[in-house]
């Protein structure tokens, strides 16, 4: 197996970027797929049976890349907050789905590294400077431009996606009380496995019989979650974050494309150039986040 050891850091980088962009699309089909089932089943229903199919597939993963130290944790309650983040990110964005286009719903997501930069200074104490600053609040006028707060296009459901970008940062920002020596697989593997757990005590309450034509939508959620997931973890091990973390925008591209197939929608201009506002915004932080760390 090809690990980050026998290749030459031009290689490292190229099969960081494919496997960062290979995720990203995985993932917006894991949207597309949660957007046609969201029609007949409750978010928590869809959240549910895609972590309990994906369960299995992350506890191999884990104990495959860590042994059986990957499956060990040492601060359990960390685990069970970012589960519940989880629940509630997932939930809001597929309840977002339901009523906003693929591609709206994705740009707004894309508002997480905003976020995550004004929380940072806030929970975790670290200094933002005024040009992160300036960022922050140059996304936060490209939500702005998307959601039209107002207008007559304005739709209470997109809020759902920025609750949804806010949770992600939550969650994120959340991964730095996990104990340092427990790796990503193993955050990965109690991540699915606490979710699963969570949403398996409520979800009687709004349970649906599936239908057998939909049983390969779950498994397709299941499958391309999961993949995309890994996909994107791998990526950040081949490559630096300041390279790969922009690839993630691509899923514009990709969010448009599913929705004008499936569903023929074509998002407006401000959709498009507020996506823009708020990409500039995060590749700007994500660049001078490198920057001062190469300074540290």
């Amino acid at each position: 197996m090809t690990t980050t050891d026998t290749l030459d850091p031009w290689k490292q980088t190229f099969a960081g970027i494919t496997m960062m962009c290979a995720g990203v699309a995985l993932l917006c089909v894991n949207d597309a797929l949660a957007k046609t089932l969201i029609e007949t089943y409750s978010p928590l229903q869809i959240l549910f049976l895609r972590n309990s199919l994906a369960l299995p597939f992350a506890f191999v993963l884990a104990l495959a890349m860590g042994g059986t130290a990957g499956l060990r944790t040492y601060r359990p309650q960390a685990h069970a907050l970012r589960g519940v983040l989880w629940i509630c990110a997932t939930i809001s964005f597929f309840t977002g789905l339901k009523y906003l286009g693929l591609a709206e719903a994705t740009a707004l997501v894309f508002a997480a590294p905003v976020f995550i930069t004004a929380l940072s200074a806030i929970l975790l104490r670290e200094r933002v400077g005024w040009r992160r600053w300036l960022a922050v609040l140059v996304g936060l006028g490209g939500v702005i431009i998307v959601v039209r707060p107002g207008g007559a296009t304005f739709q209470t459901a997109s809020l759902l996606p920025i609750a949804t970008a806010f949770l992600y940062a939550l969650l994120m920002i959340s991964a730095r009380w996990v104990d340092k020596r427990e790796s990503v697989w193993t955050l990965l593997f109690y991540l699915t496995a606490t979710s699963a757990v969570m949403s398996g005590v409520i979800v009687p309450f709004v349970w649906i019989g599936v239908r057998a034509q939909d049983i390969w939508l779950f498994l397709g959620v299941a499958t391309f979650g999961t993949g995309g997931i890994t996909l994107i973890t791998q990526a950040f091990r081949f490559a630096p974050a300041a390279v790969v973390a922009p690839m993630d925008y691509t899923a514009l591209i990709w969010a448009t494309a599913l929705g004008w197939l499936i569903w023929h929608e074509i998002p407006d201009a401000a959709t498009y150039l507020g996506a823009g506002v708020i990409i500039a915004s995060g590749v700007y932080i994500v660049l001078r986040e490198r920057r001062l760390s190469r300074r540290g």
